[in-house]
């Protein structure tokens, strides 16, 4: 063997070593991960009221803070259950979640904004992806169908929210989303306008919602009868022309999402283009966790977002799948760093601490003053997604 294929042989044999090890270090820590979700959320359980969702915690009071089951978070909280027990088997996490299901189950006829997906799907989407119950499918084919009432023709859009004072007509770029529920309705009995309206709203989206480099707007304001964009606006980050972080992440999953349903080569375009804007970004920290706003020019004396992160994870394993070569390991280093990062005891809760949440240090609204550096029940859950999207596509 000549001295250069040795080399190449050695190179070959060490790059097969550190693979090897590093897909067992992330089966261990995923693992451990689930174990202790299945250990802190049964002491989050204990805290929860009846008719409540869990939303954040209040460290220095102590308190669990709570929503009623119209607030768009509803469906994280029994969907991270599902998932828990997806790993666990755990019967009391069962039971939690298909408690929980019960209290949300009218939200199936909710029509006064967006958030249908993130309500029911998440929820009922998980626990008829693990049990096939048909009850759970007919609630989701229900929902999708209140959520189609919110398209409207002259916008090609669903609208988000209802006539404000600063907007007539809003699409906030979360709604890419809610579109998940939608696809997997038209492809499981619903009618096919459904599937219309998706795609609909995510062609408007790309058109108006993006600038130049792939950072999206988070609100565009539309003449609900003609379509007219009327302005271009922010409501959660720093300012109008700013980058807000969790917008970024919506965005990346929304497109993500919708390639993987439709396997239209301009929506995975979408998403690989808004990935560099991310991965690349001169502000995405070491840790890359996040600042909450791309452009907060008090960076690094700024919040970061842990919740923007765990969505990003997520999507960037999905978009790995759809990927080649360096771009492909971008996606997956970049998601792993993530997860690690979330891993550690920088974000991570230490058991029956943090009011029973998986994650610290996330960033609802900033300029509402409102969430700012706590848990949130919503980066849990993406964060238990994107867990078990490493282990099902990169660790079998």
């Amino acid at each position: 063997m000549t001295l250069h294929k040795l080399s190449i042989a050695v190179f070959t044999a060490l790059n097969i070593a550190f693979y090897a090890q590093s897909k067992k270090e992330m089966s261990v820590l995923i693992r451990n991960e689930f174990n202790f979700a299945e250990k802190q959320y049964r002491f989050l359980m204990k805290s929860v009221p009846k008719d409540k969702m869990p939303q954040s915690y209040n460290a220095s009071e102590n308190r669990l803070m709570t929503r009623d089951i119209s607030w768009w978070c509803s469906g994280f909280y029994p969907g991270s259950l599902w998932m828990i027990y997806e790993q666990t088997k755990d019967p009391e996490i069962k039971a939690e979640a298909e408690k929980r299901l019960t209290l949300i189950e009218s939200n199936k006829t909710f029509t006064r904004d967006h958030d249908l997906g993130f309500m029911m799907f998440c929820s009922f989407g998980n626990a008829y992806r693990i049990t096939k119950d048909p009850k759970y499918k007919d609630i989701i084919l229900t929902s999708a169908k209140s959520l189609s009432t919110r398209f409207r023709p002259g916008m090609q859009a669903i609208l988000s929210w209802d006539k404000m004072a600063d907007f007539k007509g809003s699409v906030i770029i979360d709604n890419m989303m809610n579109l998940e529920m939608l696809m997997w309705a038209s492809q499981n009995g619903a009618d096919q306008k459904i599937k219309e309206i998706a795609v609909a709203h995510a062609n408007t989206t790309i058109k108006n919602h993006f600038r130049p480099d792939y950072s999206s707007y988070h609100v565009i304001d539309y003449d609900v009868d003609t379509g007219k964009v009327l302005g271009k606006k922010t409501f959660q980050g720093y300012s109008d022309s700013s980058a807000w972080a969790r917008g970024q992440a919506w965005a990346l999953y929304g497109y993500t999402m919708m390639y993987r349903f439709t396997k239209d080569q301009k929506y995975l375009d979408q998403a690989r283009n808004i990935a560099k804007f991310i991965v690349s970004n001169p502000t995405l920290p070491e840790d890359k966790i996040p600042y909450w706003d791309f452009n907060d020019p008090k960076i690094p004396n700024a919040p970061k977002d842990a919740s923007a992160a765990a969505i990003m994870a997520s999507a960037l394993l999905e978009l790995g799948q759809y990927t080649i070569g360096g771009e492909k390991k971008t996606c997956i280093t970049t998601a792993k760093q993530m997860l690690v990062s979330l891993s550690g005891e920088k974000y991570h809760a230490k058991l029956g601490e943090n009011g029973g949440f998986l994650l610290m240090h996330s960033t609802g609204g900033l300029p509402l003053n409102s969430e700012i550096d706590v848990p949130l029940i919503y980066a849990d859950y993406y964060f238990l997604e994107a867990l078990k999207r490493y282990k099902d596509w990169y660790l079998q």
